[in-house]
């Protein structure tokens, strides 16, 4: 799919009246259709099945009626129960976690079910006539809104039971944590081109490190780097042969005029700058109101940290909940401790030509554990919950340098238990815990 296509359907995807919007426009089609069949075989049903077609205009306007008003109530009730589950997950979880609920297919199926249902009724409800001038009950399509009336009665069940089941922690934590896995086994920017041959780095970080002759490239609207057009960029940069260095990491916001990128020519000297790069390369990235997912697995250990700082903030004190967050936290850097990490350095299979500004190791572990960590002061069970979670993160290192990013996170876990914890006993606590976890950070690997 085009990178403009993608931007509009994940707007498109994230919103609460698309598909309600869908629903409406085939609760439309399908009266039409029905419709269309009454005028041609109503008759002959009336005469073979009389208790199911055998309705009168009367019967039939007011059971479409009742239905309709019935299906905008119904309607009504449920956008208030999502509002009230939006208000209770932004504040007790976070505020980033509220895209979960305005993308859920189930939410947006159910609002536009009840929406199309009333649209449908009504529509039929305009074509009886029982008049001199002429004499027509849509007997199908009447019997088709009572189903349709049925299934409205499963569909407010099955919300009522999905809003109680989204509003779980576990489910919600769960959610935020699967979306982030599956980034994790693209990582940006994996899917950038290629990485530059051994024999070839050396010329090629050099040639990239030389602050002069780049041609810088601003934003021209303040948003959040959502995503970028790898392929475009890369294809583009190869058409017109020059270097293209990513100024901000992913999911960085971006003032108006800030620099975004910077290009210049490539190592083969070819290219010389023009007026028209500014506006051909911002075709090539996405600016948004807020963070996203897509290419950016750092939003999604932001939003366990924001779950867990909410849960110790003294306002909620939920510790059980911060556990959980921290639990997860703890698995998602043990997938990122094994994963080999792409080079910055992408080419084309030939030249360098993206040099891509990605988070490191070491990055994503102060992510995750140092905003915990401060904020979990005299606290022991989070703090042991810290030293678990790093412990499973260090059983999965491979790496040396990886191993010393987690053993400084459990030295500075054990300084502020040392200096925070107010009796003996719960120091001791964290410090056998410690002792014994010991091995898991201490083995040194390949």
């Amino acid at each position: 799919m085009p990178f403009r296509l993608r931007q509009i359907w994940q707007q498109l995807r994230e919103s609460l009246w698309f598909v309600p919007l869908l629903m409406v426009l085939a609760s439309l089609g399908l009266a039409f259709g029905l419709i269309q069949l009454d005028q041609a075989s109503s008759a002959s049903g009336t005469r073979r099945l009389p208790l199911l077609f055998g309705i009168d205009a009367a019967g039939a306007g007011g059971m479409l009626t009742a239905i309709a008003g019935s299906m905008l109530t119904v309607a009504a009730l449920t956008f208030s129960l999502l509002l009230a589950a939006i208000a209770q997950v932004s504040n007790q979880y976070s505020p980033r976690a509220l895209r979960n609920f305005m993308r859920d297919l189930v939410n947006q199926f159910v609002m536009g079910y009840f929406v199309s249902v009333f649209t449908y009724c009504l529509v039929v409800q305009g074509t009886i006539r029982d008049s001199p001038a002429g004499h027509f009950v849509p007997t199908t399509a009447v019997l088709a809104g009572l189903l349709l009336a049925l299934g409205g009665v499963g569909a407010l069940l099955f919300f009522m039971h999905h809003v109680a089941e989204s509003l779980q922690t576990g489910t919600l934590v769960r959610q935020i944590v699967t979306e982030t896995e599956n980034q994790i086994g693209e990582l940006f920017p994996h899917r950038f081109g290629q990485e530059l041959q051994a024999t070839a780095r050396p010329a090629a970080a050099a040639f990239a490190a030389a602050p002069e002759g780049w041609f810088a490239v601003y934003a021209e609207a303040p948003g959040y780097l959502q995503q970028i057009d790898a392929q475009g960029l890369l294809a583009w940069t190869t058409r017109h042969r020059t270097v293209l260095r990513l100024d901000v990491h992913i999911g960085d916001f971006v003032g108006t005029g800030q620099r975004l990128m910077s290009v210049r020519a490539g190592m083969e000297r070819a290219a010389t700058p023009t007026a028209d790069w500014p506006a051909d390369l911002l075709g090539y990235v996405s600016l948004g109101r807020h963070r996203n997912p897509e290419q950016d697995v750092a939003f999604g250990l932001q939003q366990l940290v924001d779950i867990a700082l909410k849960a110790l903030s003294p306002a909620v004190n939920d510790t059980t909940t911060a556990i959980m967050a921290i639990d997860y936290l703890g698995e998602l850097m043990g997938r990122l401790a094994h994963r080999t990490f792409p080079d910055a350095l992408r080419s084309d299979g030939q030249h360098l030509r993206v040099l891509v500004r990605a988070y490191a190791f070491t990055d994503y572990v102060c992510l995750a554990f140092d905003l915990v960590r401060e904020n979990a002061r005299g606290n022991p069970a989070v703090l042991r919950r810290l030293l678990r979670a790093l412990a499973l993160a260090a059983s999965q290192v491979q790496a040396p340098h990886r191993q010393a990013a987690l053993r400084e996170q459990v030295e500075l876990v054990m300084a502020i238990a040392q200096g925070s914890l107010p009796t003996d006993y719960e120091r001791a606590e964290v410090r056998t815990l410690y002792e014994e976890l010991r091995p898991a950070w201490e083995q040194e690997r390949g």
